[in-house]
């Protein structure tokens, strides 16, 4: 029987408007609720209540009292002003130095140039900002820019103040004439230098400050100059020591050698002890290869009896022969072949004949024939392995006896072969360390001799001359003292007014305040067919009837019915275990809320290819399981095999419910989608109410134990609807 009929009667029926109306939208809900009236919100009190601070009393208090503000202020403008400008400017020139070890790699020693140059730390370049700041380094810039022979470095020359010579004598200050003339050179120097690493970086700053600014450029570049300078000079001198050192060692490990290797040759041919190749005594060479000849000679023998065992077992037990000799066999792969094709036309012809049917009984008697070639076949192998075993049974032997012979005479030269080494061992240790003495000297040299030795750091940004004044700073000076006094003003103008101020009258009393009522917000509805699709779940499950097989048809191969089916079998779901199987073989709704859209169905199921396994996947957003049509379209003639049913009842035992889309079940047998299932028919929107129970009647005489058919079918947008879900996730 087919179900084309409901295909039928939209064509013969006069058009109907729909009877539920488009449910109303949110916005028309909520515009057309009864507003509720305002209601008033009492305002707090302006009026202070007791302990509070009335700021507009100090703000009055300010006003009034403003010229003992601006009078103190304006007075600090003008001193601060003056004062900046009495004060003898200073120059500062500022020279940044990069420490990135950038040495040729030629002159490397073998060790650094076969390994990465290791970034320096944190410490490191601190160290390197304390050699700047160093005494050694400072004498030196000293000396060649004549700083002690300028009065800025050395007060002295300009004479001592009778102010300085008191606090000397009250002990408030150093007197300059007890110091030495290069301490307050140094002294000088120092309080103007600034030294620094930039922070997370190799960078280290040069700043000097003098109130001539070609004299503080001039020292800048200096510093920066000199410390390159002090560098190259250390490396040149530990060159110098190391070549010294070296030159020592090196002459006495020369006779060392010498002796060493003498008593290596000496002791070879006393005990006739000869290198072949790989660095080894003829007699182990010999030994070795004999010995590796012997052990693949026993890897064979062994080899060949497991193999020829296996067979030999599987032939007596009767087991199918599954060894790779004889799979790998050509006589035994065309059997094979030939026995696969037999098997093919016997279930075949079994479809239609009985077992005792000639042609059945010949295929069978090919088939024992085919397997009766095939174990000789396997014997003939298992034969062949072994007298390949034999073989290599015997190669074993023979080379067993030849390996003892060696090892007992490898045995006689064990004693003589351990002193040998030994004295290898020590000529060559002697003979390492003379070598790398040697390389490590002549790299000393190298660096010794060299005039100009690159040093771990370069000058990236030279010191030039400044014409704006580093100190002092007039305007942020000013600014500061005259903010400073403006504060203090006020403040003591405002705490003044604070003390005298009086408690503030109470007012009205405040109160808190109120809110107005937040408006309910309407919570958006369900669609229609929602609603009407999970009454019907309700009813199902209250039902009396026992119904676990549910059937969905439609008029038109549509969205609507997997929609339907789906949104049924989600609601079902909330507490039951459901699935969901597609017969339509149509569906993109059921492809796009799978786990799995490419996984195999009934269609390879029914052809062994898949399992049931393999065919169930899961809804994303709930917990029903979908079981796909298949992946090959061409293949729809397999849902129509009466096996479909055995597939169907299985699900129905492991499952509560079985929601079957069958489209328009249009080329589907009744005994798949009608055997003790209820269906959920979704009509033409034009069918009439006689239609309808015409429709009903017709499918209940066709083998359903109930029948249901919507008025609304639902559409993508119910499965996004806001509000409460119909599935949980």
């Amino acid at each position: 029987m087919r179900f084309s009929f409901l295909r039928d009667w939209t064509s013969k029926l006069p058009f109907r408007s729909r009877a539920d109306a488009a449910p109303p939208r949110t916005d028309d809900v909520i515009a057309a609720a009864p507003k509720a009236p305002a209601k008033p919100v009492i305002e707090a009190a302006a009026t202070p209540q007791l302990g509070d601070m009335d700021l507009r009393l100090v703000w009055r208090a300010l006003v009034r009292k403003r010229m003992w503000v601006i009078v103190p202020t304006a007075l600090a403008l003008v001193v601060s002003m003056i004062a900046v400008n009495r004060i003898a400017p200073r120059y500062k020139s500022e020279a940044r130095i990069l420490i990135d070890g950038r040495e040729n790699i030629f002159l490397r020693s073998n060790s650094e140039r076969s390994e990465d140059r290791v970034g320096l730390d944190p410490e490191s370049v601190t160290s390197q900002v304390q050699l700047l700041l160093s005494r050694e380094l400072a004498r030196q810039v000293i000396k060649a820019n004549k700083l002690g022979e300028l009065p800025e470095f050395d007060p002295v020359l300009r004479g001592v103040s009778p102010l300085r010579t008191l606090l000397s004598m009250l002990g408030l200050g150093r007197d300059p004439l007890k110091t030495t003339p290069e301490e307050r050179v140094l002294g000088a120097y120092f309080d103007r230098l600034t030294a620094y690493a930039v922070d997370k970086s190799r960078v280290m700053v040069v700043e000097f400050m003098s109130g001539d600014p070609e004299l503080a450029e001039r020292v800048a570049n200096s510093i920066a100059d000199n410390y390159l300078v002090l560098q190259q000079a250390n490396r040149q001198n530990q060159a110098k020591s190391a070549s010294q050192w070296l030159l020592v060692e090196i002459e006495g490990l020369r006779k060392k050698v010498a002796d060493a290797e003498a008593r290596v040759e000496e002791f070879r041919a006393k005990s006739n002890l000869f290198i072949g190749t790989n660095n080894t005594t003829l007699a182990n060479q010999q030994l070795g290869e004999l010995n590796t000849q012997y052990n693949n000679a026993r890897a064979l023998k062994s080899d060949a009896e497991s193999k020829a065992r296996l067979i030999r077992e599987m032939l007596q037990s009767g087991k199918p022969i599954e060894a790779s000799e004889v799979l790998n066999s050509e006589m035994v792969r065309r059997l094979t072949e030939q026995r696969v094709t037999l098997r093919a036309q016997l279930a075949e012809q079994s479809s239609t004949l009985l077992s005792g049917h000639p042609r059945i009984k010949e295929l069978k008697a090919q088939i024992l024939d085919i397997d009766r070639q095939i174990r000789e076949e396997a014997s003939k192998i298992s034969r062949s392995l072994e007298n390949d075993a034999r073989i290599a049974s015997a190669r074993a032997d023979s080379l067993s006896a030849s390996l003892d012979q060696l090892k007992r005479q490898a045995t006689s030269n064990n004693g003589q072969d351990v002193q040998l080494r030994a004295l290898e061992r020590e000529a060559k240790a002697q003979r390492d360390l003379l070598e790398s003495y040697l390389a490590k000297y002549r790299e000393a040299s190298t660096r010794e001799n060299i005039d100009a030795v690159p040093s771990d750091a370069r000058i990236i940004s030279r010191a030039i001359v400044s014409n704006n004044p580093a100190y002092p700073k007039k305007l942020p000076t000013v600014l500061i003292a005259t903010m400073a006094m403006l504060m203090l003003t006020s403040g003591y103008v405002a705490a003044g007014e604070l003390l005298r101020m009086t408690t503030p009258r109470p007012g009205i009393p405040t109160g808190p305040r109120m809110e107005t009522p937040i408006r309910d917000v309407l919570r958006p509805q369900k669609p229609s067919a929602v609603v009407e699709i999970e009454r019907l779940a309700g009813a199902l499950k209250g039902g009396s009837d026992g119904v676990r097989k549910i059937t969905v048809i439609g008029a038109h191969q549509d969205e609507s019915i997997p929609l339907t089916a789906l949104i049924l079998a989600r609601v079902l779901s909330q507490d039951s275990k459901v699935v969901l199987i597609d017969l339509a073989m149509a569906s993109s709704v059921l492809s796009a809320v799978s786990t799995d859209p490419g996984a195999p169905g009934l269609t390879e199921l029914m052809q062994g290819a898949a399992s049931f396994g393999d065919i169930i996947t899961k809804d994303r957003l709930s917990g029903v399981h979908i079981v796909g049509a298949g992946r090959d379209a061409s293949q729809r003639q397999l849902l129509q095999l009466p096996r479909i049913n055995l597939a169907i009842d299985a699900l129905s035992r492991a499952y509560d419910y079985v929601v079957l889309d069958a489209g328009t079940a249009s080329d589907l047998p009744a005994s798949v989608i009608a055997a003790q299932a209820h269906a959920v028919i979704i009509p033409d929107p034009t069918i009439t109410a006689d239609a309808r129970e015409v429709m009903k009647n017709q499918l209940l005489a066709s083998g359903f134990t109930g029948v249901s058919i919507l008025t609304l079918a639902p559409t993508a947008m119910d499965l996004a609807i806001p509000g409460e879900r119909v599935a949980a996730a």
